[in-house]
């Protein structure tokens, strides 16, 4: 049955919603407010083919001259940026994937996050040392727990930075690693990771350049060993 007319801005109400998966050449001409009547499920939406793929090539290719040969996390669409606990790989916002999800999320959140190409490679490299620290079990070492803290301390639901503080690097927001001990490890591990990085001059004289030669070694260390996950 052919889908009945709607004035542009009308929402689709429950019973219009499709049923069927829809491909990105169904929706992306829709208005906001229809467009936000969907499912993620419904948007028939793919990594491959998007320029999510070259990105997410380059981030496997940076970690395989950093040595890490054994570690290839993997990657899947959700609403946002995050790695859950205790899986080694990364959650990436559907809007990523599509200039008409991404004119949307602009619309609603102001801003699109990792929406340039440099931007989305300094989060991919932060989401991949999250991904890392679930694939080998590295929250449980005793040296780390020392250095970063430890994993268990409850996330704040606000944080007070301290904007002098030389005890964390700074990577994807200026004091975003003093949140919470396992963000200053994927913050720092991004820093690592990040190819020509001169984090040995950039931070030295500063207390972060332990966390540093830190997960230099420990990395160099772990690299040619199988991810436990």
């Amino acid at each position: 049955m052919a889908e009945p007319e709607r004035s542009p801005g009308t929402v689709a109400t429950a019973a219009e919603t499709p049923t069927r998966r829809l491909s990105p050449a169904d929706w992306e001409a829709w208005p906001d407010e229809r467009l936000l009547g969907l499912r993620l499920c419904d948007l028939g939406l793919r990594i491959r083919g998007t320029d999510l793929e070259p990105r997410i090539r380059e981030l496997h290719r940076e970690l395989r001259a950093a040595g890490l040969v054994r570690f290839r996390p993997h990657f899947w669409l959700s609403d946002d940026w995050y790695t859950p606990d205790g899986v080694p790989g990364v959650a990436i916002p559907s809007y990523m994937a599509h200039p008409r999800l991404a004119k949307l999320e602009f619309t609603q959140m102001l801003e699109v996050e990792g929406g340039t190409p440099e931007w989305c490679m300094r989060i991919l490299r932060h989401e991949a040392g999250h991904a890392l620290d679930n694939a080998y079990g590295l929250r449980r070492r005793h040296r780390r727990q020392q250095l970063f803290g430890l994993s268990s301390k409850p996330y704040p639901e606000f944080y007070t930075p301290r904007p002098h503080s030389r005890s964390f690097v700074q990577h994807l927001e200026p004091w975003y690693a003093q949140s919470h001990p396992d963000e200053d490890f994927a913050e720092t591990f991004a820093v690592w990771l990040t190819p020509d990085s001169p984090w040995r001059t950039r931070y030295q004289d500063w207390p972060a350049l332990k966390k540093l030669e830190y997960v230099d070694g420990l990395l160099r260390e772990i690299a040619a060993t199988t991810p436990r996950l």
